[in-house]
C-alpha cells in the first residue's frame, strides 16, 4: 500500500473514493458550485492506494482557526474526508492514512488538530478526544410564553433588548452572515473559523450552503447587525427548524428565540446546535416546554505538542499540576509541570511526581473546559495520583461558559 498526497487534479478521484466508502454517490454539480467539497484543500489531501494503484482510502484536513479559552486564536488542522472503501477495511489503511496526516500536522507547525467524528468509537485510539458537546431543543409554541427575570429589580438590569429583528433571504445577506458569524467565533472558545471560500462557494450546511433559508438578523440600537438565525418551516406538525444561532450576546440570543417561537402558522420550533450549557430552557414560563431531543459530541480534539498547547490557552485559577501524558498511538510518553499565574501558563517536562496520568485523548477532552477532569477520574480513564489532584484540576481547567463549537467541516 502507497500513501500519497493529493493535488489539485485528484479532487474528482478523491471526491468519489470518500463517497464510496460511505455507499454514496455524488450529487450531481449545480450552478455556483455549491457542494461541500468545493473547498477541499487538495495540497492538505492524503490518497491510500492499492496494490494495483487503485485509490482505497482518503483523508483530508481544512486549515482553520481555532479560539481557545481566553480568546486566543490559533491554527489547526481541521481534519475531514476520511474513509476506507469496504473491500480494504481492517488492513490497517486507516492507521496508516491517521499516521500521515498528524506527521503532515506537526510538519506544519501546527500543534493541535480537530475533527467531527461520524463513528464515536474510530478516532479515540488515535489520540482524539470529545472536547464539545451540542444539544437539540424542541418546544412546544403554545407553551412558549417567557419566564420573567427573577433576579433583576431595576430598568438597567432588566436586560430588554434595544435592537430589532429583519427577516431576509438567505441568498440576500451571504457577506452579513459572514461578518456576525466572525465576530462570533472570535468571542466562543471551541469556534472554528470559516474561511471566506467556503462563503462564496457555499460549501458547507445551511446557512453556508446557499439553501433555500429565511434569516432573521438582529441589528444593535445603532443598526449593526450583531446576531442571526437562520431557519426553515416545514413538516407535519408544521416545524420551524433553527441551523444555528450566531451571536456572543445572551440578550441577542433571546430576541432571536423568542422570534423563533413567535412565529405565526407552527406548532413547534426546533433549535439545534444549543450550548448544553444555555439558559434558554430556564427563561421558558415552563421549564418543561423545552425538550432536549439529543444531545451529542461533536468537536474532537487531539494535542500533538502538549507544553505548546497548554500555554497557548488561558486558564481561570493559579496552580500547579503535574500530568503524565501517554501517547499510545505515536508512541510517545512525557511528564510535564503546569505552571499558572494570573491565567499565564508555564509547561516544561519533569521528573516530579505526577498528580494526573492520562491518555493523551483524555487531555484532548480536558483541553478546552468542556469535560471536568474529576469527570475523567470517576470514569476510570484518568488517574488521580492523591486525594487533592481532581479538584486542582478541575479549579485550573474550568471556563467561565462551555467551550461550543457548531462548524460543520
Amino acid at each position: 500500500m502507497e500513501i500519497r498526497p493529493t493535488t489539485d487534479d485528484d479532487l474528482e478521484l478523491f471526491v468519489d473514493t470518500l463517497h464510496m466508502a460511505f455507499g454514496k454517490f455524488p450529487e450531481p454539480p449545480v450552478a455556483g458550485d455549491g457542494r461541500w467539497w468545493s473547498a477541499l484543500e487538495m495540497d492538505r489531501g492524503l490518497m491510500a492506494l492499492g496494490a494495483d494503484g487503485r485509490p482505497v482510502g482518503t483523508a483530508g484536513a481544512y486549515s482553520l482557526d481555532l479560539t481557545l479559552p481566553g480568546g486566543a486564536l490559533t491554527p489547526v488542522a481541521g481534519v475531514t474526508g476520511v474513509g476506507v472503501v469496504p473491500s480494504h477495511r481492517r488492513r490497517g489503511v486507516l492507521t496508516a492514512l491517521m499516521r500521515r496526516q498528524l506527521a503532515d500536522v506537526r510538519a506544519r507547525g501546527e500543534f493541535l488538530s480537530v475533527l467531527l467524528a461520524s463513528e464515536a468509537a474510530i478516532y479515540g485510539r488515535f489520540g482524539y478526544g470529545p472536547a464539545t458537546f451540542t444539544t437539540r431543543l424542541a418546544v412546544t409554541r403554545h407553551r412558549a410564553a417567557p419566564a420573567a427575570p427573577r433576579a433583576r429589580t431595576t430598568p438597567q438590569e432588566t436586560g430588554a433588548d434595544t435592537g430589532s429583528v429583519e427577516v431576509l433571504r438567505r441568498s440576500d445577506c451571504g457577506e452579513v452572515l459572514e461578518q456576525v458569524y466572525d465576530r462570533y467565533r472570535r468571542a466562543q472558545h471551541g469556534a472554528l473559523s470559516r474561511p471566506h471560500r467556503w462563503w462564496a462557494r457555499g460549501a458547507g450546511q445551511p446557512p453556508v450552503s446557499e439553501a433555500p433559508r429565511y434569516v432573521a438578523v438582529h441589528r444593535g440600537a445603532d443598526g449593526t447587525p450583531d446576531g442571526y438565525a437562520s431557519y426553515s418551516i416545514g413538516g407535519d406538525p408544521a416545524t420551524l427548524t433553527v441551523d444555528e444561532t450566531i451571536t456572543a450576546d445572551d440578550t441577542v440570543y433571546t430576541a432571536l428565540a423568542r422570534f423563533a417561537l413567535g412565529h405565526d402558522l407552527i406548532t413547534r420550533a426546533v433549535f439545534r446546535h444549543v450550548p448544553p450549557d444555555h439558559p434558554l430552557r430556564w427563561q421558558l414560563a415552563d421549564l418543561r416546554a423545552g425538550e432536549v431531543t439529543e444531545h451529542s459530541d461533536w468537536l474532537w480534539v487531539r494535542l500533538l505538542d502538549i507544553p505548546r498547547a497548554l500555554t497557548a490557552r488561558r486558564w481561570s485559577a493559579d496552580g500547579e499540576l503535574v500530568l503524565d501524558v501517554d501517547d499510545p498511538f505515536l508512541t510517545e510518553q512525557g511528564r510535564y509541570l503546569l505552571t499558572v499565574r494570573d491565567g499565564e501558563a508555564a509547561c516544561e517536562p519533569t521528573d516530579r511526581e505526577p498528580d494526573l496520568s492520562m491518555d493523551v485523548r483524555d487531555l484532548g477532552s480536558l483541553y478546552l473546559g468542556g469535560v471536568a477532569p474529576s469527570t475523567l477520574v470517576r470514569a476510570g480513564h484518568v488517574r488521580a495520583h492523591h486525594a487533592e489532584a481532581s479538584a486542582r484540576a478541575d479549579a485550573l481547567f474550568r471556563t467561565e461558559r462551555a467551550p461550543h463549537c457548531l462548524h460543520w467541516f
